[in-house]
């Protein structure tokens, strides 16, 4: 899940962005914790007398979930270079094709001109990825 795309010429890779384990943890315990109160909200609401299993199914469901693709979400790598933004799976974002830069909780959303939207994943301070990619569209160094 690294970036595959060739570098044009004159092209370098200037920095590089992986998942960060920890924030991938911490996430997914967020996630299981409100996948946790839903399901004892939606069994309550339907008067089920055993509520309390909503919580071990949300639980179950998000643990399981986020062993099985823990492997691939942490060797997801972007790299950002001089002129482009490239991702795995063959996914090029020239930089002055960048139109807007979000934060979704860990995640930094690239959005194109065109509309396109791409996430850099789990990134331990989204911020500084966001100002990194702005450094080096403006011209300067991440």
């Amino acid at each position: 899940m690294t970036p595959d795309t060739p570098l044009a010429e004159g092209e370098e890779v200037l920095q590089s962005f992986r998942a960060d384990r920890a924030t991938y943890v911490r996430t997914n315990t967020w996630m299981a914790a409100a996948a946790m109160g839903a399901g004892m909200v939606i069994l309550w609401l339907l008067d089920n007398p055993y509520v309390w299993t909503g919580a071990l199914g949300g639980l179950a469901a998000v643990a399981v979930r986020a062993f099985y693709l823990m492997s691939e979400e942490l060797s997801v790598r972007w790299d950002l270079t001089n002129q482009r933004i490239l991702g795995p799976m063959e996914r090029r974002i020239p930089l002055a094709q960048v139109k807007k830069l979000n934060t979704l909780g860990s995640v930094v959303q690239i959005v194109t001109h065109s509309g396109d939207k791409h996430l850099i994943k789990y990134q331990a301070d989204p911020k500084t990825t966001i100002a990194a990619i702005r450094r080096v569209a403006a011209g300067g160094q991440p």
